[in-house]
């Protein structure tokens, strides 16, 4: 098979790491890449949020299957624009991908599915929402109802900070993310992520994971898109995960069928856990980032066999076959994230370090300048390792940070804490 996958970030560089162990792989086009990802594949420049541009691409280069990684070609229609040209493709269409592109909607979706969520109200102006965040009290929730590079949500433990966010979000912090605002209920537990492929009618469980969604140790400081990750989640263990598929997952997925947008792709559902029942905080209709690098190490080349029953709607007939061990993943960022940073340092110590089925570093935010690898995103590197225990995961993943020559980034010393 010729594949293209969409996207530039250490989820497409796990997502191509995988797809190469398959030897039904023939050909792998990342679009647009990162200086990672061009080490193991064949990478291409366009819009990759252009269905147009897209379909064309594919049929110049005779792409048999397109892995779609980021949410914003997703919410932009480009699946569609494949399906609708004969080609195919993994991830929901236009429709299906609100999931993830709209808050409201999604609890739109939990309210007609009767799922456990938290109570909510929805908003476009500014003064209605502060009226009900007073009502309500902190602490709270306070949500862009758009796609926000999954930055735009402010757990506010305060009313000041709340009623804060609201006018930055309707000020245009978040852009159009924030012409709408979601309030919720500040649900109190473990949050933990679980992983599905969905053909539009069957789920398939393909794993759980843990993120470490703050900047500082011990969860402490702002919000980022993520600052390591493991996997399995203790917390989501068997009965509470089929819990949540019964409770929430499949009646979502029956819904989205009902109203006539089936969802097919992967849903990758943020549960809140507490005394043993999942209740969804959201849905994002992509593999997360940094989780689809822990899940990646630990599937290997069966994930591109999955994603394919996927897009061929014959998951009833796939199976999972998993590896009893652990997986974690490092995010090293550039000093300043998740506010300003700076682009362009140079990143010494990679060539030395193992790329096998234990030790992957997959690049996130990185290009080449003058034959040397330099930083140019905010999370810029993950590093990841397997182990037979969590610990020995940990160790290893952590010893290969430690080889990174990097005076220019940072990263969290205690990711894994809670499993451990």
């Amino acid at each position: 098979m010729n594949i293209l996958i969409l996207g530039s970030g250490g989820r497409e560089h796990a997502l191509a790491w995988a797809v190469m162990q398959n030897p039904k792989c023939d050909k792998l086009i990342v679009a647009p890449g990162n200086a990672g990802i061009a080490q193991i594949a064949e990478c291409a420049s366009f819009d990759i949020e252009d269905g147009a541009e897209v379909v064309t691409f594919v049929v110049a280069n005779a792409i048999d299957f397109v892995i779609v990684g980021p949410e914003a070609p997703l919410a932009a229609g480009v699946a569609d624009r494949l399906r609708e040209a004969g080609v195919l493709v993994f991830g929901p269409s236009q429709a299906a991908a609100k999931l993830e592109a709209s808050k409201s909607f999604t609890k739109e979706i939990c309210d007609a599915a009767n799922a456990p969520t938290a109570a909510y109200g929805h908003f476009t102006a500014a003064d209605a929402a502060k009226a009900y965040i007073r009502d309500q009290g902190a602490p709270i929730v306070v949500k862009a109802d758009g796609l926000a590079a999954g930055k735009g949500v402010i757990v506010a433990m305060d009313l000041q900070t709340a009623l804060d966010a609201v006018d930055d979000m309707f000020g245009g912090a978040f852009g159009g993310a924030g012409a709408e605002v979601v309030v919720e209920e500040f649900m109190e537990g473990e949050e933990a992520s679980f992983f599905i492929l969905c053909d539009g009618k069957t789920a398939l469980p393909i794993g759980t994971a843990q993120d470490h969604k703050r900047v500082g140790e011990g969860d402490t400081g702002l919000n980022t898109g993520g600052m390591g990750a493991y996997s399995p989640a203790p917390v989501l263990s068997d009965d509470v995960a089929q819990k949540a598929l019964d409770q929430i997952v499949q009646p979502t997925i029956d819904e989205m069928a009902k109203r006539g947008t089936p969802y097919q792709g992967v849903l990758y559902a943020g549960f809140m856990i507490k005394d043993g029942q999942p209740r969804l905080v959201e849905y994002n209709v992509r593999f997360g980032d940094p989780e689809c690098q822990v899940l990646m190490m630990r599937l290997g080349a069966q994930a591109l066999d999955l994603m394919q029953a996927a897009a061929e709607e014959r998951l009833h007939e796939a199976q999972v076959n998993w590896a009893d061990d652990h997986a974690i993943t490092v995010v090293m960022a550039a000093n300043g994230y998740p506010g300003a940073y700076e682009k362009g340092s140079v990143i010494g110590g990679l060539d030395a370090l193992p790329q096998d089925s234990k030790n992957m570093v997959f690049h996130a935010g990185t290009t080449v300048k003058d034959g040397q690898i330099t930083a140019s995103g905010g999370r810029v590197l993950n590093v990841t390792a397997r182990g037979a225990s969590l610990q020995e995961a940990r160790d290893r993943a952590y010893a290969m940070v430690a080889a990174i020559d990097w005076p220019g980034g940072f990263y969290r010393r205690d990711i894994g804490w809670r499993a451990l």
